[in-house]
């Protein structure tokens, strides 16, 4: 079968491997399409990071292996012991890998698991034309959501668990720093919850369209206004009650120290790539919470799949381009890195 597999650095190529069997408690799936993570992106031009060069310690994979950790498909074959879903039947997958050994594991935040890993970066991913996993990978699909919106449920997943995570309640304002996807993701869900003031602070076109169209209150240009002032004067000079920083930019995140309101609550979503120069002092006098969200839980994934069954979400507009699997390298990888404001996210359709 073809398979897209990353072999290194700036690296991917479409390699003819076995085709994989599906044994007990496991499933095997039809990819359909596979979302373009910024992750991904991260491997290309810098990795391997989170993709093992040696054996991962739960999987036993590394290099090269077989890419893509945002996809659904339709379901081949089941193994013995799988009940929860049927063959023909479309699934979407959850990709997160733990050991439940671990001290995270333990406490239940499998999520933060110290040897995490992920199907389509630690074990064979949905760029290949088959898959095999655990039973406990998949979750089942109604006929109505489409297998392109499938790729979608693991990026909103990520977005509801960092709001979950958050204190915000219904008539909260908010305040994001950047709309790619992730922040697009927590615009909708903060819409979907209530929100009061959905305030996006970005600097690109596109991106300033897609947070008014997902339903961003206010959109923000950095270059244009002073940040921290403008957010108090739109929250009758208090500043946000919660900030979800999706960019990862030190500027950006001192300025959000500075709108956030007096016993606020900064949730960072982001993975920076340098570490940043904060005074902490700004966010000691004022008593502002900093918190990680990573990744998400099980509740945060399947309460995404609710919400698209009730038509809470709509996030189809998310979907900026389609490409082959054999033109994953020039026509995402490539294409996103010359002009990732260009996009929001890039599908790869793998039977295409």
């Amino acid at each position: 079968m073809r398979s897209v597999r990353f072999h290194g650095r700036g690296d991917v190529r479409v390699d003819t491997i076995e085709e994989p069997t599906c044994g007990k408690g496991q499933v095997k799936l039809r990819p359909a399409f596979v979302g373009v993570c910024g992750s991904d992106l991260h491997e290309y031009s810098g990795g391997p990071v989170l993709i093992p060069g040696k054996p991962h310690g739960i999987t036993g994979t590394s290099l090269p292996v077989s890419i893509g950790h945002e996809f659904g498909g339709i379901v081949e074959e089941v193994g013995e012991g799988v009940t929860h879903v049927s063959p023909g039947q479309k699934a979407v997958v959850r990709p997160t890998i733990f050991d439940g050994t671990c001290a995270s594991c333990k406490q239940g935040y499998q999520y933060c698991c110290e040897n995490i890993g992920f199907i389509g970066l630690s074990f064979g991913g949905g760029m290949s034309e088959h898959i095999v996993a655990p039973g406990g990978h998949f979750y089942a699909l109604p006929d109505d959501i489409s297998l392109e919106t499938a790729a979608l449920i693991e990026p909103l997943a990520v977005a509801w668990h960092a709001v979950n995570l958050s204190p915000f309640k219904m008539g909260d304002s908010v305040f994001i720093i950047g709309g790619g996807p992730i922040g697009i993701g927590i615009v909708q869900v903060l819409k979907l919850q209530g929100a009061k003031h959905i305030i996006v602070a970005e600097v690109t076109e596109n991106r300033k369209v897609f947070s008014r169209e997902f339903g961003a209150t206010h959109v923000l240009d950095p270059k244009e206004v002073d940040i921290p002032q403008k957010v108090r004067e739109l929250t009758d000079g208090i500043g946000a009650d919660v900030v979800f920083d999706a960019a990862g930019v030190e500027g950006a995140l001192n300025s959000a120290i500075l709108a956030c309101r007096t016993h606020g609550t900064i949730v960072n979503v982001a993975v920076w790539e340098k570490r940043p120069h904060i005074n902490v002092n700004d966010l000691m006098y004022k008593e502002i919470k900093y918190t990680g969200a990573a990744l998400y839980d099980e509740s945060a994934f399947t309460n995404v799949i609710q919400a698209l069954c009730h038509g809470q979400l709509k996030p189809e507009k998310m979907i900026t381009g389609k490409v082959k699997l054999d033109e994953v390298d020039e026509k995402a990888f490539q294409a996103l890195i010359k002009d990732r404001d260009g996009h929001c996210k890039i599908l790869v359709d793998v039977q295409g």
